[in-house]
């Protein structure tokens, strides 16, 4: 730890004054007072040593080391982590085991070969604990993945974590969703993550990223070379923020799912989105979820759908879409022959006959294809009106061609409504009239009272 006061010296100034106003003040706020709880009078750089010679500690039981750990520390053991000795994957989240039974942890995992995957989510770690496990990370290099989730660690933490990153060799998942990281903390993440190619999945939902801190990260995916999953659910994202990550995705070539869920991305947001997709070639889901994405934002949106053949996956559940948009999306995704999409949410939608209708004919030629969407029970009772009608002749040894043919007399091709209305009553084909109605505005879509049922040949 005497090594990180000295990287915390050589600190640039601009950084001090975001955090404190002052150097001086910057030492002083990441070192906790002796008097803080937690810190049982230790100053802030003591090591991840025992009392105990290193060749001596490398003959004792992890279980040993980590109990003598815990006493030096004055932590209570967590019992999860003795049952689970030679476990590749330890998860001890939400055990409370606070700064100091990180300090405990961090001293037996700096030497471990066997742990890949450390699970510390809601343990209270703040930034003194992240501080014991970024150093312990400085020898272990077994560990892959780290979740860091809801620990409350704010911009001191964020620091801390960066100056990891910035000489992180193994670490390929990072989760830290929750952590009141700010636009602050997002310079912090990006300036480590420029250029960077070992961490390959980062969680940064549940922030409080804006203006500034979306365009601190559209910075970084612009010149990122690695990260191929980003969440950044459940941040205040919009306007330039928003835009800065679509411009980074325009030009990132190793991203493939991003979550903006829960964002404000609006028509502003969705144009510039879709322009990023007329470019990237390497994304292959898009979550957009819970945003202000309406029916022109959609789009706006499809401009991108038009041409690119990589995008799978497009979620727009929660957004005050109707079925306006949920038809454009539809046709623009039918009509591009070299589109990847399989499955789309638009489940809270509520669409209409004609969607659902269009969605099947899209489905003759893409029977992968997968959307979800909600629509009432007279959209389904309607569409059932046609079923009805062909297996009613069917029975007969009739088809619709046959009933328009016999009731047009004089071989124009055409019947009135009116008579097709009588033929189906008088024949008392089972249609209600809400259903009789909707054929006959199928039939006869332009309003002209008179159908052409050669048109129509194809339904027989």
């Amino acid at each position: 730890m005497e090594q990180f006061e000295e990287e915390e010296e050589q600190q640039p100034s601009d950084q001090s004054d975001l955090l404190t106003g002052s150097q001086d003040q910057v030492e002083d706020e990441e070192k906790p007072s002796q008097g803080q709880e937690g810190n049982s009078g230790d100053e802030w750089d003591t090591d991840l040593e025992t009392d105990s010679a290193t060749d001596q500690k490398q003959s004792q039981s992890r279980a040993e080391l980590y109990l003598q750990a815990c006493q030096r520390t004055g932590s209570v053991p967590v019992s999860s982590f003795l049952r689970n000795l030679g476990d590749t994957n330890l998860n001890l989240n939400h055990y409370g085991v606070g700064p100091l039974g990180t300090k405990a942890l961090a001293i037996v995992l700096q030497t471990d070969n066997t742990i890949t995957n450390l699970e510390l989510e809601e343990n209270s770690l703040g930034p003194e604990g992240t501080r014991y496990l970024t150093e312990m990370l400085q020898t272990n290099i077994t560990i892959q993945s780290l979740n860091l989730s809801n620990n409350q660690l704010g911009q001191e933490g964020a620091y801390t974590i960066s100056k990891m990153l910035s000489e992180n060799y193994y670490v390929k998942s990072l989760k830290l969703s929750g952590n009141y990281f700010d636009d602050v903390a997002a310079k912090y993440f990006a300036d480590a993550l420029k250029g960077d190619y070992v961490i390959k999945e980062l969680d940064l939902s549940h922030n409080m990223f804006s203006f500034t801190g979306g365009q601190h990260l559209g910075h970084m995916l612009a010149a990122n070379v690695g990260i191929e999953v980003l969440n950044l659910s459940w941040n205040p994202l919009r306007l330039g923020g928003a835009m800065a990550v679509s411009a980074g995705l325009k030009v990132n070539s190793t991203l493939k799912q991003l979550d903006v869920s829960w964002n404000a991305f609006g028509q502003m947001e969705a144009e510039s989105l879709g322009q990023a997709l007329k470019n990237n070639r390497t994304l292959v889901l898009l979550d957009l979820s819970g945003n202000h994405v309406d029916d022109q934002a959609v789009t706006l949106l499809c401009q991108g759908l038009i041409t690119n053949d990589t995008l799978g996956t497009l979620k727009l559940s929660q957004n005050p879409l109707t079925n306006i948009g949920a038809l454009t999306l539809l046709k623009t995704v039918k009509n591009n022959m070299k589109s990847a999409l399989e499955e789309i949410d638009i489940s809270t939608v509520f669409v209409n006959e004609e969607f659902v209708e269009l969605l099947e004919e899209a489905r003759q030629k893409r029977p992968a294809l997968d959307v979800r969407h909600s629509a009432m029970s007279y959209v389904t009772r309607n569409l059932s009106a046609l079923q009805i009608l062909r297996k009613f002749l069917s029975e007969r040894n009739e088809s619709i061609m046959d009933f328009f043919e016999a009731l047009d007399k004089e071989g124009t091709t055409n019947v009135s409504t009116s008579d097709f209305r009588k033929a189906v009553k008088a024949a008392n084909i089972p249609l209600d009239q809400q259903q009789l109605e909707w054929l006959l505005r199928k039939f006869d879509k332009n309003c002209t009272s008179t159908i052409m049922y050669s048109e129509f040949a194809e339904l027989s």
